[in-house]
């Protein structure tokens, strides 16, 4: 409950930044974007991150994957809804919700087992890589940055993503290696 309630505060004061950028009129958020986010990181990063502590945590590539996966998704829900990602107008901006989805459900199939969400992550990191690919297949406004800031933004999810599926590999090798231990 200690951790939890931490949490929670330090949720708060991440969440004040933008506000503070917002009432600055540096950001334009609108309110329900900063409800959103509190929610998304205290319930689903922090209950997330406490409720696999419990089960599984014991060993460290398998925390540290976690926590980048975690950390990941946050991020990326985070700006989708400050610049209109997910929120936004262009229809095409749902294929995030796929990544999300496609990370879900492996993680679901996977029952958190580090091999299963080793897989899950991969999976997900290539479904990254293929939204900004797809948008310009399919002509969407997206790319008013540049190609270059598009494919480098999502490639920088995708790495995050990468990494985590390989702190998951490790932690599936350390797992059998400890097994085969006791098993000797």
């Amino acid at each position: 409950m200690k951790n939890n309630i931490r949490f929670a505060i330090l949720t708060a004061l991440i969440t004040a930044i933008p506000a503070i950028l917002t009432l600055l009129a540096i950001w334009h958020w609108k309110p329900g974007a900063f409800v959103l986010i509190f929610v998304l990181m205290l319930l689903g990063a922090g209950l997330t991150y406490e409720l696999i502590r419990k089960k599984k945590m014991n060993n460290k590539a398998y925390r540290f994957a976690v926590i980048m996966a975690v950390s990941a998704v946050s991020i990326l829900v985070w700006m989708s809804v400050a610049v209109g990602g997910i929120l936004g107008d262009d229809p095409a901006n749902m294929m995030y919700f796929g990544v999300l989805l496609i990370g879900s459900v492996g993680a679901l199939i996977a029952h958190l087992e580090p091999r299963g969400m080793s897989r899950a992550l991969f999976a997900t990191a290539f479904a990254m890589v293929l939204v900004p690919v797809i948008a310009w297949m399919i002509g969407t406004p997206a790319f008013t940055n540049g190609m270059v800031a598009v494919f480098g933004l999502h490639s920088f999810f995708a790495l995050l993503f990468v990494v985590s599926a390989l702190l998951f590999r490790k932690a599936a090798a350390d797992a059998l290696q400890t097994n085969a231990k006791d098993w000797l």
